[in-house]
């Protein structure tokens, strides 16, 4: 997969409820989104000892990557461990699915026997060992994706966004989380190849929304369970 443009808009109550009901009418509901329009991520993301990966995010390095595990609605019926890549403002996502030991293994900080006929698992696995990588923070939110054809274009709406230190419970259906924006505020993303249309981006107001640098990781594990500042 190529690199992508990503941008990111913080935004408040009323905002997010503007911006839902222009994208109503302006593209598709994402089809793997179901009938109510929207599905749960969670997340565990790897850091090593130092917390490179938070402090190059802070920093703004580039180019910088780094590792999570995910699964939809809390069901392990599909776990993903994925590396996400940023290079000048753009970014890649490679991903390889695993099976419920493979994951439970991870959580444990531990990584899964390599598997030859899956190079690409092979290959994440020997990043996270060379880079002394382990899970660090879960983060978890609603998210409700649209999509348009042209461009390949894709925004969603990121709501209630929040973190947990659980990281042996991440399977759990009542796994403790903590806000971690104020509440009903949330994240605009929008995300296309080598085009955005003008007539999207005028429609959506974009200009006056508040841009962010910073990743739903940075902003759960700055903010962490206990609350308190990650220094």
């Amino acid at each position: 997969m190529d690199y992508r443009h990503e941008y990111k808009y913080l935004c408040g109550p009323s905002e997010l409820a503007l911006e839902r009901e222009r994208l109503k009418l302006l593209l598709q509901p994402d089809p793997h989104a179901g009938p109510n329009g929207a599905y749960d991520i969670r997340s565990v993301y790897f850091d090593d000892p130092e917390n490179r990966c938070f402090r190059e995010n802070e920093d703004g390095v580039d180019p910088r990557a780094k590792f999570r595990m995910r699964i939809y609605n809390g069901s392990d019926a599909v776990i993903r461990l994925e590396k996400k890549s940023k290079l000048r403002g753009m970014t890649r996502k490679e991903a390889v699915s695993l099976d419920r030991a493979q994951a439970e293994t991870l959580l444990a900080g531990q990584l899964p026997a390599p598997a030859p006929e899956r190079p690409l698992l092979n290959r994440m696995l020997t990043e996270l060992r060379l880079g002394a990588l382990r899970p660090v923070v879960i983060v978890q939110y609603r998210r409700t994706p649209f999509v348009l054809q042209v461009g390949n274009v894709r925004i969603t709406l990121d709501e209630a966004i929040s973190s947990s230190q659980e990281i042996d419970r991440f399977f759990a259906a009542d796994l403790a989380l903590r806000p971690v924006l104020p509440d009903g505020q949330g994240v605009l993303e929008v995300k296309w190849d080598e085009l955005l249309p003008s007539w999207l981006h005028d429609a959506l107001g974009l200009e006056s929304l508040r841009w962010s640098g910073f990743s739903k990781y940075y902003l759960c594990r700055a903010y962490n369970i206990e609350g308190g500042l990650l220094r």
